[in-house]
């Protein structure tokens, strides 16, 4: 499939934190875990106003936000180095915080400056032998905040996760979704885990109320990793591979009855799970269509069929626009990646987004969306000496709540799903699943019939 990378020197209004803000990230959402950042007191601000702006309001949790404990180094610190300060914030963290595992994590200048993080808390273990904690190594400037998710959860499966050789028959993990990343992660991984338990499994998301600390720790005896992404996750399954021979499948984040279908059955497959598979299909497929049948008439009588521009994360870029071709009949017609991704990523990306009978958008990946109404104009050139031309219209944009310009400039409605979503409140509302999909239908309509 043709795709376009364009070449910069610089990132525009990226869509994502540094690597050290998707571990700290991370860290808030799993259970009973404190992070304790060695860092600037200016790092915690910036990922915590950038959450609180670009996560559908969420922001940290407890010890999350303006309230990570952290060493707060000074020039001074910087100049003498500041392993001294990293062990006293250690022991007065784990002296003062409810937590039962502690995550120290670091920064860009920590990464400059040369502390040995690592013997500091390897020295700490020592001392107190009954606290866990573990050491990752996070600078900012090591990639964007999906890096940092996989490096923090690649550091709890070496340093936490108790290595167990017997494996548990129809027990999973689910890897891939990043949260605060995805604005949506908690009713997404709710969703997953609702399809995975209706086929007999038990289910480790990592993230949910329903997860804790406990089944982290014995996550090594998973007969199946299923990574619900094509790029996030990948490298914490490996390490699961490597070290305890969990295998992994990659599934993509499966949004609606097509991509869910094939979700079931690829998991399925994995697990060597015979029976009762295609009857859970089918029943979901009919529930599903059965809350659709009341809608048909309107969606057709307004004709609601559009033509979709995407712009959107690996997951939700992927995810979309199959489920716009597969399920809802509407056209993508432009999808632009917005992270920077390997030359392989981005031809195993393009070959995803094939539409039926040849039909296929112009897949763009390019890290400044606001290039998208340039990109968009070469697809359709807009002359006034043209009498009949092919003109982008009904038109839809689902982006990011950036992309609320580009809507404006098409005449066209939008709808926030990829970070930053700064427009919407967001408690547990997920798009993941049959159900997930639905969901999904009810604001993409409701956003189409806003201004009646």
């Amino acid at each position: 499939m043709d795709f376009l990378t364009a070449m910069h020197h610089y990132t525009e209004r990226p869509r994502y934190f540094c690597s050290f803000g998707g571990a700290l990230s991370a860290l808030e959402a799993l259970p009973d875990t404190i992070p304790i950042m060695h860092s600037p007191p200016g790092c915690s601000a910036s990922i915590a106003w950038g959450q609180s702006g670009g996560s559908g309001l969420n922001l940290g949790g407890y010890c999350g936000g303006l309230a990570v404990p952290g060493s707060n180094i000074g020039d001074r610190d910087v100049i003498f180095g500041g392993e001294d300060r990293l062990a006293e914030q250690i022991r007065s963290t784990v002296e003062l915080m409810e937590g039962k595992l502690f995550v120290v994590i670091t920064s860009c200048v920590t990464g400059m400056i040369g502390d040995d993080v690592g013997g500091i808390v390897d020295e700490f273990k020592s001392e107190s032998p009954e606290t866990d904690i573990v050491f990752a190594d996070t600078g900012g400037f090591k990639g964007n905040s999906y890096l940092g998710y996989d490096i923090v959860m690649s550091a709890i499966a070496e340093q936490f996760v108790k290595k167990n050789g017997t494996k548990i028959t129809n027990y999973v993990n689910v890897l891939g979704i990043v949260p605060f990343m995805d604005s949506f992660w908690r009713g997404n991984l709710r969703g997953i885990r609702n399809i995975l338990e209706s086929l007999g499994l038990t289910v480790n998301t990592f993230f949910t109320q329903n997860d804790s600390l406990e089944a982290i720790r014995v996550s090594s005896s998973a007969a199946l990793n299923i990574v619900v992404s094509d790029v996030y996750g990948l490298e914490t399954a490996k390490k699961y591979e490597e070290k305890f021979g969990v295998p992994y499948i990659v599934t993509g984040l499966p949004i609606g009855p097509s991509a869910t279908a094939k979700f079931i059955r690829e998991t399925s497959a994995a697990l060597s799970l015979e029976t009762g598979i295609e009857a859970v299909i089918e029943g979901e497929t009919k529930r599903y269509y059965k809350f659709l049948e009341p809608m048909i008439d309107v969606y057709y009588d307004s004709d609601q069929q559009r033509y979709a521009v995407i712009i959107a994360d690996v997951n939700y870029g992927v995810s979309l626009t199959r489920f716009l071709f597969d399920d809802l009949g509407w056209i993508p017609v432009y999808v632009q990646f917005v992270e920077i991704l390997t030359g392989v990523q981005q031809k195993q990306l393009a070959e995803k987004l094939q539409g039926p009978n040849g039909i296929k958008p112009m897949v763009v990946f390019d890290t400044n969306a606001s290039e998208a109404n340039r990109y968009i104009s070469q697809l359709y050139p807009r002359r006034e000496t043209d009498l009949y031309t092919d003109s982008l219209s009904p038109a839809f944009v689902l982006g990011s709540s950036l992309e609320r310009d580009l809507a404006q400039k098409l005449g066209a409605p939008h709808l926030s799903v990829s970070f930053p979503v700064a427009n919407r409140a967001v408690i547990n509302r997920g798009y993941t699943g049959f159900e997930g999909g639905l969901t999904l239908i009810e604001d993409l309509l409701s956003s189409a019939f806003a201004a009646r």
